[in-house]
């Protein structure tokens, strides 16, 4: 068995052993400052002595509300070493209940804090109560007079740091000596999906076991860059992040904050261009957005240039096929134009990436096979992952080298991973079941629920509710098909998981923005849709028509029709998916789904049980005689 290592282990022998490896990243008034790994275990000392000076115990819980940056990876790193179980939360979050439930719920007396995010703890700390002091990351973000009773600049626990280790450092390191690879390093809540969110338990162990998990499938090369775009509350950005660039020598750059994520998301393209990024995680998503900013971008140039990028395109994606078997089946004569193309176009696609980028690593969602083609015809692989946070969280992914699209790539080693059917029976390899994994990363149970644990860990196997199956071609890979829990289920009690084609119209629409398949118990399948307003109007215009009309909203919802026609009999996608689980019937949501609507979570995926709550209403009226029509008056007030 491997040695049974915590986190304080793994940084102290990496940060020793790339000790003048830059490992941050990070723009500060314009320009880009460097700290090694050196450094950050220096600075993890200082603030985790600081914090022993406070009077941070041993299992203290330390709640962590922050933009990804440096100071958040110093600060976690530094309440570990004083030996405290640090809460992530996610920015994402507003100044009501679902913040205060996981200060109360966490047990939480000290929180960690943005100047940015200082306003919403002020705001609800008179409801946490158990809360000894509020530490803010910032000097200038608040004059320092205007600091309340319980709060303390970070700079000042940094001082504290300084004295505590001159006088008392014997103290500091027997603490972080004593901290064993069972002790907690996180709890980290599930992002909202369900009604009571749950604080996954996750030790030292299960963070160390996963990165040397996460290496048998993926390897990152000394002094290469990753652009963290992912919040670092994420369990993903934890480990395919943090601990995994600490574990190469290689550095983490982090997007410049704006004044709100909408500013901060836009400073992206110049962080990309500057940074220069080797790697970045990424979510579907994010994945889409990109794809539309290089086709929009082409669009633009249009003729000629327009019209060689597709061929491209399309020549790569013939070639490529699902990676694993590329230049088979007579395709072999295409890698000449593949070679050509991708110096005379795909180079310059990349150029806008910064020009080193090697590979994108998705995860959070399912990545749409179509996704997949298009990024490695340009040259820049994304490559679906899967795992979650109970698992924390890598359980499989593809690389470079070792791919099937579709897949969501080779099991992590050592890990074992089996599917089973209803009553809980292992299934051969290619039939669908539930994924059930058991390992070192498997969490410690849920905080203060031991039913939810005893329910998800049975006999040292975690039910992750996902369903997939096993390659019988190569059982090295894993295929997650969609959740349990997002089962349609028709009026004969057939179940099916809707996910696929959800992912599969939306990528392939110009139409749609997002969609959501619906059936309980019902005769047929309905589908909500966020439509693209502006692609719509655009295309009404082009064809003569006033969107604005009832003739140009007649044509709009025409071209959304035909593309959910599409995957029906005669259709061009004709065959992708069982014809009895196409929606038919069609609803147009009139508001998109957002974090702010909480029909989005943190991770960017839709939350399916709060968009049907949202959306009742209309869900009944599709099942009507008028609603079954595409042409009916709510889609025509929605579609405006």
């Amino acid at each position: 068995m491997a040695e049974r290592t915590t986190i304080i282990d793994f940084v102290e022998k990496y940060s020793h052993q790339f000790e003048n490896n830059v490992y941050l990243r990070e723009k500060v008034d314009g320009n880009w400052k460097e700290i090694t790994q050196g450094q950050t275990r220096e600075e993890a000392y200082r603030i985790g002595a600081g914090l022993m000076s406070l009077g941070v115990k041993k299992g203290d819980k330390i709640a962590l509300l922050s933009e990804s940056r440096a100071m958040w990876i110093l600060a976690e790193l530094g309440a570990m070493y004083a030996g405290a179980t640090d809460v992530p939360l996610s920015v994402n979050l507003g100044e009501g209940k679902d913040l205060i439930f996981r200060i109360n719920h966490s047990e939480s007396k000290w929180i960690l804090v943005s100047g940015n995010h200082l306003p919403k703890i002020r705001t609800i700390l008179p409801e946490c109560p158990a809360v000894e002091k509020v530490i803010v990351f910032d000097d200038t973000a608040f004059d320092y007079d205007s600091l309340e009773p319980k709060e303390i600049r970070m700079s000042e626990v940094q001082k504290m740091g300084d004295e505590f280790l001159n006088a008392h450092r014997d103290e500091f390191v027997a603490r972080y000596k004593s901290i064993g690879p069972d002790d907690y390093a996180n709890i980290s809540y599930t992002s909202g999906t369900t009604a009571d969110p749950k604080g996954i338990l996750l030790t030292h162990r299960n963070y160390t076991a996963n990165v040397a998990q996460g290496n048998s499938v993926i390897t990152i090369n000394e002094g290469e860059v990753m652009l963290i775009i992912l919040p670092l509350d994420h369990c993903f950005a934890h480990v395919a992040g943090m601990y995994t660039m600490m574990f190469y020598g290689g550095s983490i750059a982090f997007v410049p904050i704006g004044k709100n994520a909408l500013a901060t998301l836009r400073n992206v393209p110049v962080a990309i261009s500057e940074v220069r990024p080797h790697v970045m995680l990424s979510v579907p998503a994010l994945a889409r957005n990109f794809k539309k900013n290089i086709e929009g971008a082409i669009k633009k140039k249009g003729g000629i240039t327009e019209k060689l990028f597709y061929f491209a395109l399309g020549n790569a994606i013939k070639y490529n096929k699902e990676y694993y078997n590329a230049g088979s089946g007579g395709t072999f004569w295409r890698k000449p134009l593949v070679s050509l193309f991708d110096k005379l176009v795909f180079s310059k696609v990349r150029e806008s990436f910064g020009g080193r980028m090697r590979f994108f690593v998705g995860g959070g969602a399912l990545l749409d096979i179509e996704l997949q083609r298009f990024f490695c015809a340009v040259g820049m692989p994304m490559f679906q992952g899967y795992g979650l946070t109970e698992a924390t969280p890598i359980i499989c992914a593809n690389s470079e080298g070792h791919a099937r699209f579709g897949s969501s790539g080779r099991i992590v080693k050592p890990m074992d991973c089996v599917i089973l059917d209803a009553e809980g029976n292992e299934v051969p390899h290619g039939t669908r079941g539930e994924i059930v994994i058991r390992g070192e990363n498997v969490m410690a149970g849920y905080w203060k629920n031991p039913k939810a644990t005893a329910d998800t860990v049975i006999d040292g196997w975690l039910h992750t509710g996902d369903m997939g199956y096993i390659c019988p071609e190569d059982p090295e890979f894993l295929y997650v098909v969609g959740r349990f829990k997002s089962l349609l289920i028709s009026s004969d009690g057939e179940k099916y998981s809707p996910e696929g084609f959800e992912d599969n119209l939306t990528e392939t629409s110009k139409w749609v923005n997002a969609c959501v398949l619906h059936n309980n118990q019902k005769p047929y399948c309905v589908a909500l849709m966020v439509p693209d307003k502006a692609a719509l109007a655009e295309a009404a215009t082009r064809h003569g028509l006033d969107p604005a009309t009832k003739e140009g909203k007649l044509y709009m919802l025409d071209l959304i029709q035909a593309d959910v026609d599409s995957y029906k009999k005669g259709g061009k996608r004709e065959g992708m998916f069982p014809e009895r689980w196409l929606p038919s019937a069609v609803g147009i949501c009139d508001e998109e789904f957002t974090i702010a609507n909480k029909m989005m979570n943190s991770t960017m995926k839709i939350v399916r049980g709060k968009v049907e709550e949202h959306y009742a209403d209309l869900l009944d009226y599709l099942y009507t005689t008028e609603g079954k029509e595409i042409h009916n008056a709510r889609n025509l007030a929605a579609i405006q």
